[in-house]
């Protein structure tokens, strides 16, 4: 069907606007053809997506991840609204990070912590996946999560205070900076995760650690 998927852009990020109408498997066909035959202009560029026109599962929304990683080198870091304006800041934001804005002192990895991996690093680090329950993330400095955080992170292990921990979702089993501890709610439930919600930055402030929407006015205030 003509016009049944199409790809529209915001800063940062793509929206597919999907038909409602269409059966899955035809629309999943679709979206293959488009990102192939536009994969060239999107190279191996590092963007959000947001999908619209359509309410999809879980699975559908992995099968259409995979569709975009197999027919295009695009890495798609999270999946939002693009309608949130932090959002939209935060991405952006995130997306000016990269090997030289942190001055050869952070790091990347790409994937997602789970079953009990322990990632941990001197540096400053950047995820580009999420933190299951259970494994846990571990910097001298600082960390961000393009993703869901759920399961433990320790921030500023050289005993600084001065770091912080952000993520696309914050719901960590536990959360540590510097020397201070976060009280986190009860254990989440795995199966629910979906990173799709209010951006949050964690920080110590007057010697206890705070939890914050990412606004216009803390993003200016933190170096990513």
């Amino acid at each position: 069907m003509k016009n049944s998927v199409i790809i529209k852009s915001f800063p940062n990020g793509i929206v597919l606007h999907l038909n409602p109408d269409l059966d899955f498997p035809e629309l999943l066909l679709e979206i293959s053809i488009k990102f192939r035959e536009s994969s060239s202009f999107f190279k191996d560029a590092k963007m959000a997506l947001s999908i619209k026109g359509r309410k999809l599962s879980d699975e559908e929304e992995n099968q259409i991840l995979e569709a975009i990683s197999e027919n295009s080198d695009l890495v798609i870091i999270c999946l939002v609204s693009e309608d949130e304006e932090t959002d939209r800041q935060f991405v952006r934001a995130l997306a000016q990070v990269d090997e030289d804005s942190l001055g050869g002192e952070g790091q990347f990895y790409k994937g997602t912590l789970k079953n009990g991996q322990v990632l941990e690093t001197e540096a400053s680090i950047v995820v580009l996946g999420d933190v299951y329950p259970g494994s846990a993330i571990i910097s001298a400095r600082d960390i961000i999560v393009l993703g869901g955080l759920y399961g433990e992170a320790y921030a500023g292990g050289n005993g600084s205070d001065g770091h912080y921990v952000a993520a696309l979702e914050m719901s960590p089993e536990r959360l540590k900076i510097g020397d201070f501890k976060y009280n986190t709610r009860e254990k989440i439930n795995k199966w629910s995760i979906k990173p799709k919600v209010q951006p949050k930055i964690a920080y110590v402030k007057n010697n206890k650690i705070v939890m914050d929407s990412l606004t216009k006015e803390l993003l200016s205030e933190f170096p990513f």
